[in-house]
């Protein structure tokens, strides 16, 4: 057996700094890999449901001034929200966590993002927003989760491209961009997949925020789907943390997108710019139509799109690209 620390992309204002990640067990032999493909590769990915979380274990966080340590939850969750008030240049950081068990310990090297200063933030949705996941089609969706490593995957023609030039709006230096968050149904076990996925195809890079965890494989079979409640406290937790962006919301009509981007746009109804949404199936969906009319009404600029490229049109007739 040996120590699983796994970190996940923090984040930092003027006042405050987030660090968050999981400490588990784990059999290293059986690790998702890139390299992996048939059967080992469904294997590797089964496996990141059969994990044993480590709870009330320490954790330590080593970052500028900070050296502070808490313990783990009950699903081997740790998070770090703690006071910071120190000069920061903007974009990534990297952070130190480590931890003891037993007569071994490990360190890990993690990442937190200072947004460039600038007045957008784009939150974007991942299973069928930007990866073609075929949400609507439960059967469908395990088959491709199992049968097909990332550089199989496929993504949605000129999203890269969208998403590229909403990183660059509104920056005049060559190294600025807008800060990206990723926000997901999907469960932490699928971070690697999806950091390394959109690293694979240069998508913005992002903080993603995922769903909690799973340790058992009768929870793969349910993965993505249930309570989408916590994309919501996500999402406000986000906007809450820079109140002073403008945002911009990207997701899709195969589940609950639509519904959730509303409820964002009537608890912040000064901060959001434009949303978009995915159409997912032959015809576009009547109640989102009605509900993206609603949403223009509240002065957020909307668009219901099959292709990318009318998504990356609609951005530059609203200037905001």
């Amino acid at each position: 057996m040996k120590l699983d620390l796994k970190l996940y992309r923090g984040y930092v204002n003027d006042e405050e700094l987030i660090v968050f990640g999981h400490l588990f067990e784990s059999w290293a032999p059986d690790k998702y890999s890139i390299e992996k493909r048939g059967i080992k590769h469904a294997y590797a990915i089964l496996h990141k449901f059969r994990i044993k979380p480590l709870e009330n274990f320490e954790v330590r966080l080593k970052f500028k001034n900070l050296d502070i340590t808490t313990k783990t939850q009950e699903d081997g969750y740790f998070r770090f929200t703690v006071p910071f008030k120190e000069n920061l240049e903007p974009g990534w950081h990297q952070y130190e966590i480590s931890c003891k068990m037993y007569d071994f310990g490990m360190v890990e090297l993690g990442e937190l993002l200072k947004p460039f200063p600038g007045k957008l933030g784009i939150i974007s949705d991942i299973d069928d927003t930007f990866l073609i996941s075929h949400s609507n089609s439960f059967f469908k969706k395990l088959y491709v989760m199992l049968s097909k490593n990332i550089n199989k995957r496929k993504i949605f023609d000129d999203v890269v491209k969208h998403y590229k030039r909403l990183s660059r709006a509104g920056q005049d230096t060559e190294h600025a961009s807008n800060s990206f968050f990723y926000v997901s149904s999907s469960e932490w076990n699928l971070y690697d997949f999806i950091a390394e996925f959109s690293e694979i195809h240069e998508l913005p890079k992002a903080v993603i925020k995922l769903k909690k965890i799973k340790t058992g494989l009768r929870d793969f079979v349910k993965s993505g789907r249930g309570n989408h409640d916590h994309k919501f406290i996500k999402i406000k937790d986000i906007i809450s943390f820079y109140p002073n962006l403008e945002y911009v919301l990207l997701g899709d009509d195969s589940q609950h997108d639509p519904y959730l981007y509303e409820r964002i746009c009537k608890t912040f109804p000064k901060n959001i710019k434009a949303v978009y949404i995915r159409q997912t199936t032959g015809k576009q969906n009547k109640k989102v139509q009605k509900l993206m009319a609603n949403l223009e009404s509240m002065n957020v600029s909307t668009c219901y799109f099959r292709d990318s490229e009318k998504a990356i049109h609609h951005s530059e007739r609203e200037n905001i690209i």
